[in-house]
C-alpha cells in the first residue's frame, strides 16, 4: 500500500503562530500520522548536572521558540516537512531521582521509537542523555562516528565518584565500544580544565579537538572540510550542547563559558555536513530560566531544524 503524503505544519495563514499546541515547528504529533521518518522527542531530565539546574524545562522552551520556523530551508534547498514525515513524539518521562534507571528507560524508549526506521532528533535535558541515545544508535548501526559540539569535553571519569553525569557520557560511550574511535571530534571546546591530564585522557579515547578559537582562525569552510574527512561515510551521530555557543548567543544554559562560537558559525558548520550519513542527533543543555528574550531557545530551535533538514536530505540512509 502506498505511503500517505507527509503531513506538514499547521498553516500559519489560518492559525496564528502564537495559537494552538506547541509541537516542534507546529508539526503533527506521532499519534496523528501513519508513520514517522524523523521524530523530534523531548527528554526533560537534568538530574545529571554539576552546576545550574533547569534543563528539564528545555524541551518545552525549544518547542515554543520553534513556532516561527518555516517549512523551506533555503541554504540547504530542502523542504524537510514535505520530503519526509517529521513529527513531534512528545516527551519521554524519566525518573528524576535515579539516574541509572533513567538511562535504561531512555535507551529502551529510543530503541522502540527507532525500531521501524524512524530517526531521532532528541531535545534535552542535560548531556547525560547522550549515553543511552548512543547505546540505542550503536545497537542498530554498530560503533558510530561522533561530532560533539560543546564548550566542554564531557569525557571525565566521575563526579563525586558517580560515573553517570552530564560530564561523563562520552567516556562511558567509549568504554562501552559505542563509538568509532577513528571518527570522533569535539567542536567548539574552550575554557579552563582541571589539568593537562584532561586533554591527554581525551586524546587516548580517540577524540580530535577543534576549539572555538580554531573555528575563528580557520573559518567555517576549512573546519567543515576537516570534519568531513574525519567522518567519511560512517554512520554519524551529532550531539550539540547549546553551551558551544558564546553566552552572548546562548545565555540560557547551565555551564556557560566565554569565548564561544556564534550561532551563525554553528549553523553553517552543520549545513556543511550535508550528504554525511547522519543517523541521529541531540540538542541539550537549554536551561530557559537563565535565558533572555528566548535568545538561547531560538538558537536551539534553529539547530534542531537544521538537524531535521539534514536527516531529510539523507532520507535514504
Amino acid at each position: 500500500m502506498p505511503h500517505q503524503s507527509p503531513i506538514g505544519p499547521v498553516d500559519s495563514s489560518r492559525v496564528p503562530r502564537f495559537a494552538g499546541f506547541a509541537t516542534f515547528a507546529r508539526l503533527p504529533r506521532l499519534d496523528q500520522v501513519e508513520r514517522a521518518d524523523v521524530a523530534v522527542v523531548g527528554v526533560p531530565f537534568d538530574a545529571g548536572v554539576s552546576y545550574r539546574p533547569g534543563a528539564r524545562f528545555g524541551p518545552a522552551a525549544l518547542r515554543e521558540a520553534s513556532r516561527l520556523l518555516r517549512p523551506y530551508h533555503p541554504e540547504l534547498d530542502v523542504s524537510p516537512f514535505a520530503e519526509t514525515q517529521v513529527v513531534d513524539a512528545g516527551d519521554i518521562a524519566l525518573n528524576p531521582f535515579n539516574i541509572g534507571e533513567a538511562i535504561e528507560t531512555l535507551q529502551d524508549e529510543a530503541e522502540a521509537l527507532t525500531a521501524g526506521g524512524t530517526r531521532l532528533v532528541t531535545v534535552g535535558g542535560d548531556h547525560t542523555i547522550a549515553l543511552p541515545l548512543l547505546r540505542a544508535a550503536a545497537k542498530k548501526h554498530g560503533p558510530v562516528a561522533l561530532l560533539h559540539f560543546d564548550a566542554h569535553l564531557d569525557t571525565w571519569d566521575t563526579y563525586f565518584g558517580e560515573p553517570y553525569t552530564h560530564g561523563t557520557p562520552f567516556r562511558r560511550a567509549s568504554e562501552e565500544g559505542l563509538l568509532d574511535t577513528e571518527a570522533l571530534s569535539h567542536v567548539g571546546t574552550r575554557g579552563p580544565l582541571y589539568g593537562k591530564r584532561d586533554l591527554e585522557e581525551d586524546r587516548r579515547l580517540g577524540f580530535g579537538i577543534v576549539t572555538s578559537g580554531d573555528v575563528m582562525r580557520r573559518g567555517v569552510a576549512e573546519t567543515v572540510d576537516a570534519l568531513r574527512q574525519r567522518i567519511g561515510g560512517r554512520p554519524l551521530y551529532i550531539s550539540v550542547d547549546i553551551d558551544v555557543l558564546d553566552p552572548a548567543h546562548a545565555p540560557g544554559t547551565g555551564t556557560p563559558e566565554a569565548g564561544g562560537m556564534t550561532s551563525r558559525e554553528l549553523l553553517e558548520i552543520l549545513r556543511g555536513l550535508r550528504d554525511c550519513n547522519l543517523i541521529g542527533a541531540d540538542v541539550v543543555e537549554l536551561a530557559p530560566a537563565y535565558d533572555h528574550a528566548e535568545i538561547t531557545a531560538i538558537a536551539a530551535s534553529h539547530v534542531a531544524y537544521d538537524l531535521v533538514s539534514l536527516l531529510s536530505l539523507g532520507k535514504g540512509a
